[in-house]
C-alpha cells in the first residue's frame, strides 16, 4: 500500500510576507536606509517597496526624514487617547463615540472614554483626569464655550495635544462641520419648501439656537437665516427670531410651545434648529399644539430618531443636515496620529455633510 502524502499546507499571504521582510531588514540594519538599498537587498520590486515603506510610515512603524531616508521608530508603548463625549444622553454624541471606539480598535489605540454630561464642571474634571492619566492625546467634545479656555490651558500645560470637536478651544486643532455652511443649506431647504408650498409666504422664522456653545456653533443659525433670505429676499427683519433651545429636546419643546401659543393665528412658520434634539423638541411642540400644517422644521446631525420622524407621513420635520457621524472616528484617529508624529495639520478640519430630506429617504 502506498504511503499517504502528509505535507502540511501553509496559508501564507505573499504581500504580507514581503512587508515583514522589509520591516525586519530596516530593524536589523538599525540605521537609516534609502528606498534603493531596501529594494536591492530584498529584491522586491521597487514599487512594492515604496508602497510598503509609505504604509509603515503612515502607521508609525518607520519614519522618513526630509532627505528621504527611512528609519525604525521606537514603539515603547501602545498609544492611549482620551475622549470626553458631549453627553451619553445625546444621540449624536453617542454615534460619534461608537465611531471613535471602532476606529481606535482598528488602529490599535487604547481609548479612555469619559462623559462630559453636557456640563462645564464635569468637562473640567474630565480634562484633569486625562492629565492625571497621562494620555498621549485628548479629543474634547463639550458644549460650554466659557470653560473651553480653562480646559485647554490645563491640557496645554501638560503638553498633551488637543483636538476639539465642533467648539473651538485655544491651543487645539478643530474638527467638525463647517457650521455656517450647514446652516446655509438648512435655510435654503426651508426657503425652497415655503416657496413651493406656501407661495413664499412666511410669518416667522425661528432659529432654535445654542448660545452657550459660542459664535461658531451659533453660525448654524446665522447661516440658516441667510439661506432663507437668499430664497425669500423680501422677508422683514422683524420676522426672524432666535430662541435658546440649548440643543436639547425638552427645553426646545417648551420654548416652541410657548411661541406657538403666543401666535395662534400664524400659519407659515419656519424653524431652523441647531441640533436634531432641538428639532425633535419642536416637533413635539407642534403636534401638542395641533399646528402640523403651519410649521416646517430642519435639524442638524441626522440622528436615527430624526430619520424615523422624517419618514412619518406629514411630519413637520422635512430635513436634517447629516454631519456623517460614522466618519468622525476614522478621521479623528488619522488626525490624532498625524499630530503625534509631528506632521503638519490644518488648524480647522471640516467633515463632509449633506442635506437629507424625506424625498431622499423615499
Amino acid at each position: 500500500m502506498a504511503a499517504r502524502k502528509t505535507t502540511k499546507r501553509l496559508y501564507l499571504i505573499p504581500v504580507l510576507s514581503k512587508a515583514l521582510d522589509i520591516l525586519e531588514l530596516v530593524q536589523a540594519e538599525n540605521q537609516p536606509m534609502t528606498l534603493e538599498s531596501v529594494h536591492r537587498q530584498t529584491r522586491i520590486s521597487k514599487t512594492t517597496v515604496y508602497r510598503v515603506l509609505k504604509t509603515f510610515v503612515h502607521r508609525g512603524y518607520l519614519s522618513q526624514s526630509p532627505d528621504g531616508l527611512y528609519r525604525q521608530v521606537t514603539r515603547q508603548k501602545k498609544l492611549r487617547f482620551g475622549f470626553a463625549g458631549q453627553s451619553a444622553e445625546m444621540p449624536f454624541s453617542n454615534e460619534v463615540t461608537e465611531s471613535l471606539k471602532d476606529a481606535a480598535a482598528s488602529v490599535g489605540v487604547d481609548l479612555l472614554i469619559l462623559d462630559n454630561r453636557y456640563d462645564a464642571a464635569t468637562a473640567l474634571k474630565n480634562a484633569e483626569e486625562f492629565v492625571r492619566s497621562k494620555v498621549d492625546l485628548i479629543i474634547e467634545f463639550q458644549v460650554e464655550q466659557e470653560v473651553a479656555p480653562i480646559i485647554a490651558d490645563k491640557i496645554a500645560e501638560a503638553n498633551i495635544p488637543l483636538i476639539a470637536i465642533d467648539i473651538p478651544h485655544p491651543h487645539a486643532t478643530y474638527f467638525g462641520v463647517d457650521n455656517y455652511r450647514v446652516g446655509i443649506e438648512a435655510g435654503e431647504t426651508l426657503a425652497a419648501y415655503a416657496t413651493a408650498n406656501w407661495g413664499g409666504r412666511v410669518d416667522w422664522v425661528i432659529g432654535l439656537d445654542l448660545p452657550e456653545a459660542g459664535q461658531l456653533v451659533q453660525s448654524r443659525i446665522v447661516g440658516a437665516f441667510e439661506g432663507i433670505r437668499s430664497g425669500i429676499p423680501d422677508l422683514p427683519v422683524e420676522s426672524f427670531v432666535r430662541i435658546d433651545g440649548r440643543g436639547m429636546r425638552d427645553r426646545s419643546k417648551m420654548v416652541v410651545s410657548d411661541f406657538l401659543q403666543r401666535h395662534p393665528k400664524n400659519k407659515h412658520i419656519l424653524i431652523a434648529a441647531a441640533t436634531d434634539s432641538s428639532a425633535l423638541g419642536a416637533v413635539d411642540a407642534v403636534r401638542e399644539n395641533k399646528r402640523d400644517k403651519h410649521v416646517v422644521i430642519v435639524g442638524q446631525d441626522c440622528i436615527a430618531e430624526a430619520v424615523a420622524e422624517m419618514r412619518r407621513d406629514r411630519s413637520p420635520l422635512i430635513a436634517s443636515v447629516s454631519h456623517e457621524a460614522a466618519s468622525y472616528g476614522p478621521s479623528l484617529m488619522h488626525l490624532g496620529l498625524s499630530l503625534l508624529r509631528g506632521q503638519t495639520v490644518a488648524p480647522y478640519n471640516y467633515v463632509a455633510h449633506k442635506v437629507v430630506t424625506r424625498e431622499l429617504l423615499d
